[in-house]
C-alpha cells in the first residue's frame, strides 16, 4: 500500500477545497445546493505569521517565509504567496510581529522536575555554575571562602522572621566539606538550611536543628543506615539519613508558601527559555502536593503544556498484585486538567544511582575505590519493567553508569525474547557512563536514548580527577557514537540537574567545553542541526509526540519558539547567547518579557494540611535520590 504523507493528504484537501470554491455559482443553482456549499466553504479566519526565517526541520520543506495557523494548529507552510493562495477565499490576517526574528518548532523540555525546580529556585541560589533567571542572573561560586561570603551576606540581609534560611547548589567534590560549625559562624541565631548541589544531601547550623527539633534522642530512632548517612556533629544528613530527618525540615524547606513562588518562577523561567511543552518523568504521588502544583500548572495562562508520567518504581513498591498496579497507573489521569495531563502509556523505572553524588554503577572501580548504589532491587526492576511491558507501555528508564546500563539492556532484551513488541521506544534517559560495545547493543534492542549533555560541560573537568578519571569523565553522554550508529537521541537538562534552557544544552552537545575551556570527547560533538533536533523533534519522538509537535509541518500544533538568530547559522559558541523573544503556544503569541499572572489565593495549595510541606519535600527528594 502506497504511504500517503500527512502534508500530501491535507495539499489534496485543500486543493479539493479550492476546485469547490471555483464551483460555487454553480451550486447557487438550487437553495439547497447553496445551502450545502455555504456549510462546506465555511471556515475559521487563519492568521499568517511572517518572519526573517522559519526553520522547520521538516524534510520535505527545511525553510519557510510563512506559516498559517488556524485554530492552534498549522494549516499551510512555505512562501507568502503559497500559503496566501493555498487559503484561497477563508479570511485571514498576515501578522509581521516576527518579522525581524526566526522561528525554529516549539522546544521541548522532555525530563525536568517543575517541583523539585520551584523548591531549589526559591531558595538563595549559590552554586558551581552561573543561573539566567527572570530578571537577573545568580553568578557562580568560585571557592568556598566565595561561597561563605556571599552566604554570610544573604543571611545577613534576610528578614529576622523565624523563617529558616535556605540555600541551594553547594557541591563538596568543588569545594570541600562543610559542617555545621561552619555554618554557626554565620549564624547562631537564625536557622540555616544548606541543600546541596546534587539535592542528596543537607547541612544545617544548630539553630537550624534546634528549631526542628534534631537531638539525640530522634537521632536514635533512625534505622542503622540512616544513622551511617547522618552526622549530628556535623550537621550533616544525606541519602537515608536525609530521609529520616524529613519530617522535621519539611516546614522550612518546603511550605505552601515557597512552593508558590518558585512554581511561579520556574514557569516564568522555563517560558524565557521558548519551552512550549514538557515533562516530568515521575509524576507527583501525593495528590495534595499535585493539587498544588496544578493551581500553577494548570491554570489557562500556563505559557506550555506540561504532562507526568507514572512513577512505576513507586506504583511496583505500593502495590503487590500487577493487574492493580496498571489500573491505578491508569487512575491517575484524574489527578490532572487543564495545562497538565498524564503522560499516556508511559512509565519510568530507575536502575542506578545518580551522577553528581557519583552513585552511578559502573563497569570498573571509581579512583577513590567507593561504590555505586542501585536505586531498585533487581528483583523489583525486573518485576517492573515485565509488568509495564506486557501492558504495552513505553519505558523510561534513569539510569547513569555503564554497569547499570548493562542491567537495563539485559532486561530489556529478557523481555523482548520473552514477549517480542514492535516500536516499544524504550527510553534511555541521562546515559552518562557507556561504553563502545553497548551503543551496538542498544541499537540492535531498538532502544532510544534521552541524554544529559550537561554533564560534560559542568563535571568532566572535576570528574577527570575525582571519581570516573579522564577517560570515562570526557567521554560521558557520547552523543557522536550514537549519531553513527543511527540511534535516535534527545536532550534534557533534568532540571535542577542543568538549567532548562534548550538554547544551553545545544551550546554544550556542539562544542562540548568544559569549564577549564577544553573540548572533552570532541568525537562525540554533533552539529548545530542535530542538537536542534534533540531539543525538539527528537524529543517529541521519545515521548511518541512526533506526530502532535517537533516541527513546523502541517497539522501540528502551532508551537514555536521566536528567536533572535538562527541557532544553524550562527558560530557554535554564540548558541547559548541567542536571544529568546518568546513563544507561540498553539497559536497563542506569547512574549517572553511578560510575565504570567501571579495569583494570590494560597488555598489550593492546603496551606492547613501538615502533611503537605512533608509530601512535598519528600517527592523532590525521591526524583533526585538513589533511596526513599
Amino acid at each position: 500500500m502506497k504511504h500517503i504523507s500527512r502534508r500530501a493528504l491535507l495539499g489534496t484537501s485543500l486543493a479539493g477545497i479550492s476546485a469547490l470554491a471555483a464551483s460555487r455559482s454553480a451550486l447557487a443553482l438550487t437553495e439547497s445546493l447553496t445551502d450545502i456549499g455555504g456549510s462546506m466553504l465555511s471556515a475559521p479566519p487563519a492568521t499568517i505569521f511572517t518572519a526573517r526565517e522559519i526553520v522547520t526541520l521538516d524534510p520535505t520543506r527545511p525553510a519557510a517565509e510563512a506559516v498559517a495557523v488556524v485554530n492552534g494548529r498549522i494549516l499551510w507552510v512555505g512562501s507568502l504567496e503559497e500559503v496566501k493562495a493555498t487559503l484561497g477565499d477563508q479570511p485571514y490576517t498576515i501578522d509581521e510581529t516576527f518579522a525581524g526574528h526566526v522561528l525554529v518548532p516549539g522546544f521541548l523540555a522532555q525530563h525536568d522536575h517543575p517541583l523539585l525546580a520551584a523548591l531549589t529556585m526559591s531558595s538563595e541560589i549559590l552554586s558551581i555554575e552561573d543561573w539566567v533567571l527572570p530578571g537577573r542572573v545568580v553568578p557562580a561560586v568560585r571557592d568556598k571562602q566565595d561561597f561563605i561570603e556571599r552566604l554570610t551576606r544573604a543571611v545577613n540581609a534576610a528578614s529576622p522572621s523565624d523563617d529558616a534560611f535556605v540555600t541551594w547548589g553547594y557541591h563538596s567534590a568543588f569545594f570541600g566539606p562543610l559542617t555545621k560549625a561552619v555554618l554557626d559562624g554565620i549564624s547562631t541565631t537564625k536557622p540555616i538550611i544548606v541543600w546541596s548541589r546534587s539535592c542528596h544531601e543537607m547541612t544545617f547550623n544548630t539553630a537550624t536543628m534546634q528549631r526542628a527539633g534534631i537531638t539525640d534522642v530522634v537521632f536514635e530512632t533512625f534505622s542503622a543506615s540512616a544513622k551511617e548517612q547522618s552526622s549530628m556533629a556535623d550537621g550533616h544528613f544525606w541519602e537515608q539519613g536525609l530521609f529520616a530527618v524529613l519530617p522535621h525540615v519539611a516546614n522550612f524547606a518546603a511550605s505552601p508558601q515557597r512552593l508558590r513562588a518558585g512554581l511561579e518562577l520556574t514557569r516564568d523561567y522555563m517560558h524565557a527559555k521558548g519551552i512550549t511543552l514538557g515533562n516530568e518523568p515521575g509524576g507527583i504521588m501525593a495528590k495534595p502536593v499535585q493539587d498544588g502544583v496544578n493551581t500553577v500548572f494548570s491554570s489557562p495562562d500556563m505559557p506550555f503544556r506540561w504532562s507526568f508520567m507514572v512513577d512505576a518504581k513507586s506504583m511496583v513498591t505500593k502495590y503487590p498484585d500487577d493487574q492493580q498496579v496498571i489500573t491505578q497507573s491508569q487512575q491517575l489521569a484524574s489527578w490532572y486538567g487543564g495545562m497538565t495531563s498524564l503522560a499516556p502509556m508511559q512509565a519510568k523505572l530507575f536502575a542506578d544511582g545518580a551522577i553528581y553524588s557519583q552513585l552511578m554503577q559502573v563497569r570498573q572501580p571509581y579512583l577513590d575505590g567507593h561504590k555505586g548504589e542501585w536505586m531498585m532491587d533487581e528483583p523489583a526492576f525486573a518485576r517492573g519493567f515485565r509488568i509495564y511491558w506486557d501492558a504495552g507501555y513505553q519505558i523510561h528508564i534513569h539510569v547513569n553508569g555503564d554497569a547499570g546500563l548493562d542491567r537495563v539492556l539485559d532486561t530489556l532484551e529478557a523481555n523482548l525474547r520473552r514477549s517480542p513488541r514492535q516500536d516499544h521506544r524504550t527510553v534511555l534517559v541521562h546515559f552518562a557512563v557507556s561504553s563502545t560495545n553497548q551503543v551496538a547493543r542498544i541499537k540492535s534492542l531498538g532502544a532510544i536514548v534521552s541524554g544529559n549533555p550537561y554533564y560534560v560541560a559542568a563535571l568532566a573537568d572535576q570528574y577527570g580527577k575525582v571519581g570516573l578519571g579522564p577517560e570515562r569523565a570526557d567521554e560521558m553522554v557520547r552523543l557522536g557514537d550514537l549519531n553513527r550508529a543511527g540511534i535516535a537521541w534527545s536532550l534534557h537538562s533534568d532540571m535542577p540537574m542543568a538549567p532548562a534552557d534548550p538554547l544551553f544544552l545545544m551550546w554544550c552537545a556542539v562544542n562540548r567545553l568544559t569549564v577549564s575551556g577544553r573540548i572533552a570527547g570532541p568525537d562525540q560533538r554533533v552539529s548545530a542541526e542535530q542538537a536542534l533536533r534533540g531539543v525538539t523533534i527528537e524529543a517529541a519522538y521519545s515521548l511518541k509526540l512526533e506526530n502532535e509537535v517537533g516541527t513546523i509541518s502541517q497539522g501540528k500544533r502551532a508551537n514555536f519558539t521566536v528567536l533572535a538568530a538562527n541557532p544553524l547559522n550562527v558560530d557554535p559558541l554564540r548558541i547559548r547567547d541567542i536571544a529568546v523573544w518568546g513563544t507561540v503556544m498553539e497559536g497563542r503569541v506569547l512574549p517572553a518579557a511578560q510575565p504570567q499572572a501571579k495569583r494570590t489565593e494560597l488555598s489550593p495549595l492546603a496551606p492547613g494540611n501538615p502533611d503537605f510541606p512533608r509530601e512535598a519535600l519528600r517527592h523532590a527528594l525521591k526524583v533526585a535520590h538513589a533511596f526513599d
